[in-house]
């Protein structure tokens, strides 16, 4: 046992939390002692949360992000724009272009963009069945909300290239959003103007 810890139960339960993203061995043991310190209503009411939510959430058949039904509220819903699909690379986007008010279409999300270094190849994408969705024929555009990296300015012109034949129009979010920031952490301000001005995407960067 690490001599850090007065307890092995302490250490494994602080060793687990930190295998959490962006979370360290400091700030897992004070999440630890927090829980801790909590009646055992709380702690079990927290476990049963993630238990369940591993359990039982599942993705949309449409568009690809977490839902606790097969079709999202969002794709669900009559009022959502569907001949206008938002490409994102993950749930966190939906969720931070959601918060920005400013769009009424519906999603698209990938699950990641392609990086060789990371060995992301595109057929570790959502990008077939983006395809799918729009040689189904009642997509009018498709917006290109990818990070504004290598890695997603690599992706838009994958994804380009893949729907080029297709009678869609093909836009990417304005470049409000800095070179190199990933889309979750923009403000809500900067990304729904980003989302208004969208610009027309020929296959190249802006």
């Amino acid at each position: 046992m690490n001599q850090e810890y007065p307890s092995a139960l302490l250490e494994k339960a602080v060793k687990e939390f930190s295998k959490l993203p962006g979370i360290g061995r400091k700030t897992a043991t004070r999440l630890v002692l927090h829980l801790l310190r909590k009646d055992d209503e709380e702690v079990t009411s927290f476990a049963d949360s993630l238990t369940t939510l591993k359990r039982e959430a599942r993705y949309c058949n449409e568009c690809l992000s977490i839902s606790d039904t097969e079709i999202c509220p969002i794709c669900a819903n009559p009022l959502r724009d569907h001949s206008i699909i938002c490409v994102v690379e993950n749930i966190q986007d939906v969720m931070a272009v959601e918060n920005t008010m400013q769009y009424r279409g519906v999603y698209h999300v990938l699950g990641g963009v392609i990086s060789p270094m990371d060995g992301v190849s595109p057929g570790d994408l959502n990008i077939g069945s983006l395809v799918n969705r729009v040689a189904a024929g009642d997509v009018k555009e498709v917006i290109l909300a990818l990070s504004s990296t290598m890695e997603g300015d690599t992706t838009n012109f994958y994804i380009y290239r893949k729907l080029s034949q297709y009678n869609v129009k093909l836009s990417v979010i304005a470049r409000g959003i800095s070179i190199g920031d990933e889309l979750e952490y923009a403000d809500e301000v900067t990304l729904g103007s980003s989302i208004v001005n969208r610009q027309p995407f020929n296959g190249k960067t802006i």
